[in-house]
């Protein structure tokens, strides 16, 4: 390798390099405007094996036992945020989560089927684009 051609990679890998550093500072940028342009939720829709079970408003305390046969779920809504206090599955991933109350957060129970998602009232149906 000669002089000329040391001189090309090196220039080669400082642009890789100036390259990489300027897609992750996009990267994070867009990530960071995601999640804090989030809104608030106000509204809890369960679903149980894919069919509607309940929804309720975050709004409002409560506790939501969801009982499957043998599967039960323990929904808790209080000072504006979801999350489950307690899960018959073998795993307690659920019960794990941390509480939700933005818009598009969920907490899943795969053993059980079920899913809590955190909506604003009357745009569950809006489009996802709007041309």
């Amino acid at each position: 390798m000669n002089f000329q051609e040391s001189k090309n990679s090196k220039k080669k890998l400082k642009n890789d390099v100036i390259f990489i550093l300027v897609l992750l500072v996009a990267v994070s940028a867009l990530g960071a405007i995601y999640f804090l342009a989030r809104e608030d939720g106000n509204t809890v829709t369960i679903t149980v094996d894919g069919e509607l079970f309940a929804e309720y408003p975050l709004d409002e305390d409560c506790t939501v036992e969801i009982r499957i046969g043998e599967n039960l779920n323990v929904l808790v809504i209080e000072n504006g945020k979801a999350y489950v206090s307690e899960a018959s599955c073998p795993d307690g991933i659920c019960s794990a989560h941390k509480p939700i109350y933005r818009e598009g957060e969920s907490i899943i129970c795969l053993p059980n089927k079920v899913v809590v998602t955190v909506s604003i009232s009357g745009e569950e149906n809006a489009p996802d684009i709007i041309v």
